[in-house]
């Protein structure tokens, strides 16, 4: 062999260790972009979003090409711990919640059935006969504002608690699962 192919077998401890270290900086600096601008994992640690999530389920959050501005009625998202929750969780932790109302929408609670604007809203992603658990009072959500709920409801400390949170505090939406009952397992949303 001759050439380049000679000079590139040989080469010496130091220059393959700083190979090494090329590449593995690269890969930190690719996995640092994309965790910190396009998907993130985050891990469900509490039964607040049964039959949705479970305790223990791996999410993806959409962080690169989701709008807060543009969160729609339904969307799951993960959002930073409200500064108006004092007694629900623990300060600076990411919790994950449904969307229920936007902002300029009227939501309030009857006998256990939520009204968004006079009329009753469905939730086919609830069991069938699920309990409300405390009542949501009649209110406007504010602009730049959204109303979340856990989707079990009675087991949920969610905007009936604290009141609607600002857009600027959701982290993206989820657009996965990828680990459910302690196995792989893929389900889009």
């Amino acid at each position: 062999m001759t050439g380049k192919h000679s000079r590139g077998m040989h080469r010496s401890p130091r220059r393959r260790l700083i190979d090494w270290v090329s590449v593995i900086l690269i890969a930190v600096a690719v996995s640092f972009t994309v965790r910190t601008y396009a998907l993130q994992a985050f891990f469900i640690p509490s039964g607040s979003m049964q039959p949705t999530l479970m305790v223990g389920d791996r999410i993806l959050v959409d962080k690169l090409f989701f709008s807060a501005a543009s969160v729609k009625r339904g969307a799951i998202v993960v959002f930073h711990h409200p500064p108006a929750d004092l007694s629900c969780g623990e300060a600076g932790q990411d919790l994950v919640k449904r969307v229920i109302a936007t902002q300029g929408q009227q939501i309030w609670s009857v006998n256990g059935r939520i009204f968004i604007d006079g009329r009753p809203i469905t939730e086919p992603y609830l069991p069938a006969n699920d309990a409300l658990g405390p009542a949501i009072v009649r209110q406007t959500i504010p602009r730049g504002e959204v109303f979340l709920m856990g989707d079990n409801r009675t087991n949920s400390c969610d905007s009936r608690f604290w009141g609607p949170i600002p857009t600027s505090l959701i982290v993206g939406k989820v657009v996965a699962i990828w680990w459910h009952n302690s196995h792989p397992f893929l389900h889009l949303f």
